[in-house]
This record gives structure tokens, sequence and C-alpha cells, in this order.
């Protein structure tokens, strides 16, 4: 599968909206990668996860296969940025402590880049992997958002979106399976902040793309009313599916 580029369009938004990752999540890479001098996080989008893993790692390589991702990628002292596919780097055979994919994995060739993971992890290295899907709020909020956003963009879904509503299950890793904690997400958000996230979805915006802003305007107006307001800090929780494995 080549690379389809639905993330460069609003990059400087998505860099905005999109939620950080739990603390907790980070210190379980760390600890389990068998030394902290060096991590690669592929399809790291603007880097989120590359500058958390800074706090730990030596340096971190950052890739992504979207120059406008890089080119709104957080800025780190120990983050180097590149535009690279997470199915071939140039990276030598070998030189990374711990591989790390942030809500990206469902987009990569499994078997290229589970062969590419393979070649630059240092024996012991580890793997981790991880994603989010729906989030809740309210059961009110939740109804809402799935009749006036879920079912409208639910044909303009990519088909690569199931491996991560699925949880990731099924997936063969080449390495032994390490059991992860249980994570979530949680994110202290007004309405204009959970909207401008639900704006980022591809699916969102190829909807809008093909039959105008229309439902989605609509869906703010009735989320303001069950939201109780577009000021109102809510907190949004989002349950995270991770995979964890060690080179053996």
């Amino acid at each position: 599968m080549s690379f389809v580029d639905l993330f460069s369009e609003g990059a400087e938004r998505y860099a905005e909206a999109r939620p950080r990752y739990p603390d907790r999540l980070i210190e379980f890479i760390a600890r389990s990668s068998p030394a902290l001098d060096t991590a690669w996080d592929c399809g790291t989008g603007n880097g989120q996860a590359a500058v958390d893993l800074a706090r730990h790692f030596r340096v971190v390589w950052a890739t992504d296969p979207s120059p406008a991702q890089i080119d709104h990628a957080i800025p780190s002292d120990r983050v180097v940025y590149s535009v690279q596919p997470a199915e071939q780097v140039d990276f030598p055979y070998e030189s990374v402590d711990a591989v790390t994919v942030a809500q990206a994995l469902h987009w990569f060739d499994q078997a290229q880049f589970f062969a590419e993971a393979r070649r630059v992890l240092k024996p012991g290295g580890f793997f981790c992997a991880w994603g989010y899907s729906w989030s809740r709020v309210t059961p009110a909020i939740d109804a809402i958002l799935k009749a006036s956003v879920l079912q409208p963009v639910a044909p303009y879904w990519a088909p690569q979106n199931r491996a991560l509503w699925d949880g990731y299950r099924g997936l063969e890793m080449p390495f032994a399976p390490v059991t992860p904690p249980n994570l979530e997400i949680r994110m202290r958000w007004t309405l204009l902040e959970y909207m401008a996230y639900v704006y980022t979805w591809s699916a969102t915006r190829r909807a809008i793309a093909a039959d105008g802003a229309g439902f989605f305007e609509t869906a703010c107006q009735r989320m303001e009313l069950a939201w109780e307001g577009k000021e109102r800090v809510r907190e949004v929780t989002m349950p995270l599916s991770v995979i964890a494995g060690v080179v053996v």
C-alpha cells in the first residue's frame, strides 16, 4: 500500500487539536527499553509522542511521510525530524533501542514496516504501538456526536481504520509480546477544542469536501446545547489500544 496523504491539509490545525498521550505510557516505554540512547518514533505526525519520549531518551528520530506534518512539528533539541516512510528509513542496522508508533500503525504496510522495525532495533529492543478511536464525554453528548457526525462521515473512513477500531488485535508482530498497562487519554476541553479535534478526522474532512460543511455546522449547534455552552470545560476520555513486544 502506498502512502495516501490524508493529513497534510490542515497540518497546523492537526498539531493544535490532537490530544497528548499519558505520562504512564511514555514511562512504560522507557522502563521497557533495554537502554535510553535512541528511539525511533515513526509516523510521528507533529511529534507529540516524540517530544515526550525525548524526556527519557538521549535522542529521538522522528519520521513521517508528510512534509506538512514535519513542517509543523513541535521543536525539541533532542528530536531529529525527517520526512521518511515507516517502511523504509535510512537508519543503520540495529541502531535504536525502541520503536514507537502513535496513532499511525494502521496506515503502514504491515509486512514491510515490521521487517524494517526488526532491522533497526537492537537485540532486546522494545516495540510499542498505540491508538485511540472513539471518545466519551457524557451519554447525551456522545449520542449527538454519533447521530450528527459519526453517521454522516461513516462512508468516508479509509478501510485501514478498521484495524484501529479493532484495537490492533490480530496484527502479527515479529516480537515476543509484552503486556501493556491499561491506559486512557483524559483531556479537559471546551466544545471548541473538542470539535476542532473532530474536524481533524480524515473522514470528517473528506465528508465536508464531498457533501459540504452543513452537517458539521449543524452538529456544532446541537453539541453546544448539550455541552451547555461552548466555553464550558468538560472531561473527554479516550481509551488507548496498546500493543508491545521485544526483540528476542
